[in-house]
């Protein structure tokens, strides 16, 4: 089994005055709220159990947005986020909804074109390993970077300077049930958060490691230009869910 997870926290403060009153991932990429595009992926992937993780300012604005879920053919759940404490905190949120079940983990700003659903079968032959994403992007060093050996993940370092590759590890994770084990085990990094690529590096290490590589566009929506990237490759060619 597995379930779907939307982390929609953050200030958005890189946004500026657009987030002043709203979370990031209400404001419209395409003819959408932002949020719909990692419900739609996970929903036309098949999956019908979704949490989605937000702050405590705007988390009545995605209830009232998206309600059960009745309407987007799934069954919601959420999960308040008291405060910033990086990627593997807000998934740690999930732990009692993803109880013994694999969980595919999306970054609500990220856009991308292709279907989940090529990634989510590549996983299920491993189900014990952990899955990750990943984009050849001219640009390497504003993310977190894989260096592979063949169909092996090698290394995964985070903003190099000197890049070891061309590919982005992008914000679509899946993981096996013992990720919240894991997850209890990391320490704060220099900016006081629980890293996800401390999540990624120990299944790295366990010879657990697995990945796809996306087809079609991909970006984040989390800057101002990033935003008018991603609702131009929307308007252009539209994603499939």
């Amino acid at each position: 089994m597995i379930r779907g997870v939307i982390l929609a926290g953050g200030k958005g403060t890189r946004l500026g005055e657009l987030t002043k009153v709203t979370n990031k991932h209400l404001l419209p990429v395409g003819p959408y709220p932002m949020v719909y595009h990692p419900l739609k992926k996970l929903t036309g992937a098949g999956l019908t159990d979704i949490l989605l993780v937000s702050g405590t300012e705007h988390m009545g604005d995605f209830i009232e947005l998206l309600g059960s879920g009745k309407d987007h053919g799934c069954r919601l759940t959420y999960r308040v986020q008291d405060e910033a404490g990086g990627i593997a905190q807000a998934l740690g949120l999930a732990e009692l909804f993803c109880t013994d079940s694999r969980s595919c983990v999306l970054l609500g700003d990220n856009i991308f074109q292709a279907s989940l659903k090529p990634m989510l079968d590549a996983a299920t032959a491993k189900p014990d390993w952990a899955w990750i994403g990943l984009k050849e992007v001219h640009d390497p060093g504003r993310y977190g970077v894989a260096e592979l050996n063949g169909e092996r993940v090698i290394g995964i370092e985070e903003k190099p300077k000197n890049p070891k590759s061309n590919l982005a590890v992008v914000g679509i994770y899946i993981y096996p049930p013992d990720v919240f084990s894991v997850i209890k085990t990391l320490k704060p990094s220099g900016r006081g958060e629980l890293e996800i690529t401390d999540v990624n590096n120990y299944y790295l290490k366990s010879g657990r490691m697995g990945f796809s590589t996306l087809d079609g566009y991909w970006t984040d929506a989390g800057t101002l230009d990033s935003l008018d990237v991603a609702n131009d490759l929307v308007r252009k060619v539209a994603p499939t869910f």
